[in-house]
């Protein structure tokens, strides 16, 4: 019996929302697919939101579409390429919502064509945009976390960072980087308490690259990309889970 009260304590606690509420989050490229269906569900348990994507206009109308569903946000237009962006990205979020405990790094682009084909332009965008971003940002924020000895980040990643195809040299070049700098990142931010997870999802059902010869209806949706990052942030204290690879049931 007393073995089952302890456990029924550590259920109760990882169900609640003790470790969301109240906490500040930040959420790039928020503005629309994974990321707002990210901010949503962190917003309705009770965190307190920082949103950024490049498009001013697209931003502030997910802010508002939250805030009509009761989540107040902050929005933040910035350009997660730029460093200048970043830091005052930082500085005003913190500034008005306290410091950052919950960094999701979701922002990321596609370039889906053969190596041959692509030009450095290309190169540069995607990396910049999927991986040197997210080191600059998760840079800024994590000295803040290592003082309060606890955090959380989660990086956005992709199958793609695992899985290679046709067309895919470029992305998938950043999405692998992305899943080394996760790992590193956690074994040197784990000592402080500061958990840094990936998460791998398959094809999602968005408008961030065309999906003619799969079935929409069989693709993920951006709210199961949410529900994961739900679980890694109501992980119980003791562990943190450090990469989620999702697919849907059935193929595409």
């Amino acid at each position: 019996m007393q073995f089952g009260r302890k456990v029924a304590s550590i259920e109760s606690l990882v169900m609640s929302d003790k470790f969301i509420a109240g906490k500040t989050a930040l959420v790039t490229g928020a503005s629309r697919g994974i990321g707002l269906a990210i901010a949503r569900s962190l917003g309705r348990m009770g965190a307190k939101l920082a949103l950024c994507a490049r498009d001013a206009a697209k931003l502030a109308a997910a802010a508002a579409d939250l805030e009509r569903a009761g989540i107040a946000t902050l929005a933040l237009p910035a350009d997660v390429t730029r460093p200048a962006d970043l830091a005052s990205l930082v500085k005003k979020t913190e500034d008005s919502l306290g410091p950052i405990e919950i960094l999701v790094n979701n922002a990321g682009i596609g370039y889906f064509a053969p190596v041959q084909e692509a030009a450095e332009a290309n190169w540069d965008a995607v990396l910049d945009t999927n991986l040197k971003a997210v080191f600059l940002l998760s840079r800024l924020v994590v000295p803040g976390m290592i003082q309060r000895r606890s955090g959380h980040i989660i990086n956005i990643a992709s199958l793609a960072g695992k899985n290679a195809f046709p067309g895919g040299g470029i992305y998938c070049a950043s999405k692998w980087g992305l899943l080394g700098l996760t790992q590193c990142m956690a074994e040197d931010l784990r000592a402080y308490g500061i958990r840094v997870s990936a998460i791998c999802p398959g094809s999602v059902a968005t408008d961030f690259s065309p999906h003619s010869a799969k079935s929409v209806e069989k693709m993920l949706r951006p709210e199961d990309v949410a529900h994961a990052v739900e679980m890694i942030l109501t992980q119980a204290p003791q562990s943190f889970i450090s990469e989620v690879l999702l697919r849907p049931t059935q193929k595409p």
